[in-house]
């Protein structure tokens, strides 16, 4: 595959209010991001002629032709995407190669949805489905949850790792305003508090449910220059898709798409492990960070409680991982709430959680961002540098 090293950038993000918003619509939440991204990047709403979308649930509904159509826009490229919490970094390669190929100039990629305030339907976080249903099997939670018994059984983890990630991140949340665990603190004894949702799952494994969008806006390393912000080139990308109902898989414990996707995407880039600053990485559930990084290779089977230790992924850490709070404390946006903000703190915007002296941390110049969806399913990597 032809390289895409620093051929491409992101160049704007775009915010939506997060939390449980009342008589907001999924399709509001898409126009919005996808506008103030837009703005964010310096552009003009013409300027934009390719999009990519993540609809809810598979709402087709909820095309670019039809936010397009909202913003008053023309597309030369769309299409709708779903490969559910890997879409963001999918959408990375895909609007990389439109832009490389002159298939469009300027690309936003969006994402909303509005479970709670009653706009869209729960998706997968509470149905259960054929078989399952009749078995008290219901949503991702009891899918991760047979994950984490098998990991609990093959590398000895359990919630002394996990508590070391959820209460880390919780602190970079409490940097972050905009966070919805904002003024939300959390010790070790919050965490064993937390009541039981699926065993092994306490509350405070599991990812939040957020009314919210986010968006950011793509374009070639050549025009990206012009723009209002420091652009963040995209150094390599991979993808990895096991795509096996995880019962009937065979893993649990790996490796799951983050070994094969890591290596494409470092390959392409160019860079190792140790040039890794900082990571964004994918947290449905705590668990899933641990076994996503230990798929990258930062560390082996059965010493995830080691790695975690110490607060050393959390403010002033040796390497910070999930700095808005990620989706178990800032909020749920699929990929897209790891994949903006690397490029968010890339660019030296991050505020009080900005990295480098402020949090008592590297200043970034490469970071890794993965994204994961169904249960295990499918996989997505994308190392960005300022």
């Amino acid at each position: 595959m032809e390289s895409l090293k620093n051929k491409v950038a992101i160049v704007g993000v775009g915010y939506t209010p997060q939390g449980r918003i009342p008589g907001r619509t999924a399709m509001s939440f898409h126009v919005e991001a996808a506008r103030n991204a837009i703005e964010d990047a310096g552009l003009k709403i013409t300027d934009v002629d390719g999009m990519l979308t993540q609809p809810p649930g598979g709402d087709t509904r909820i095309a670019p032709w039809n936010i397009a159509q909202q913003l008053g826009l023309r597309l030369r490229f769309g299409s709708q995407q779903s490969a559910m919490g890997a879409s963001a970094g999918c959408m990375v390669l895909h609007a990389a190669a439109a832009l490389i190929y002159g298939l469009a100039d300027y690309v936003v990629c969006t994402y909303g949805e509005s479970p709670l305030g009653g706009g869209s339907g729960p998706g997968t976080y509470g149905g259960g489905r054929g078989d399952n249903a009749a078995f008290g099997f219901y949503g991702a939670s009891g899918g991760y949850a047979l994950a984490a018994q098998r990991g609990i059984y093959e590398f000895k983890t359990g919630p002394e790792t996990w508590s070391e990630i959820a209460v880390a991140q919780r602190k970079w949340a409490n940097l972050n305003p905009m966070a919805m665990m904002h003024d939300r603190t959390m010790t070790d004894e919050d965490y064993y508090n937390s009541r039981m949702i699926v065993e092994p799952f306490r509350q405070y494994d599991i990812c939040q449910v957020s009314d919210s969008g986010r968006a950011f806006v793509m374009t070639t390393a050549e025009r990206a220059r012009d723009c209002r912000h420091r652009p963040v080139y995209v150094m390599g990308v991979g993808q990895d898709h096991p795509s096996t109902d995880i019962v009937q898989a065979d893993f649990m414990t790996g490796p799951i798409g983050a070994k094969v996707s890591g290596e494409e995407a470092f390959r392409m880039a160019g860079v190792t492990l140790k040039d890794i600053d900082a990571c964004e990485i994918y947290d449905c559930f705590t668990y899933t960070v641990e076994l996503s990084m230990m798929g990258y290779g930062f560390f082996g089977p059965g010493e995830g409680k080691a790695f975690f230790a110490n607060g050393r992924t959390a403010p002033g850490g040796e390497l910070p991982v999930n700095t808005s709070g990620g989706l178990l404390s800032e909020a749920y946006q699929m990929g897209f709430t790891l994949l903006t903000e690397a490029a968010v703190q890339l660019q030296g915007r991050a505020g009080e959680r900005q990295l480098g002296p402020v949090t008592r941390t590297k200043e970034p110049e490469i970071m890794l961002v993965s994204g994961n969806g169904g249960v295990l399913t499918t996989h997505s990597t994308v190392i960005l540098r300022r």
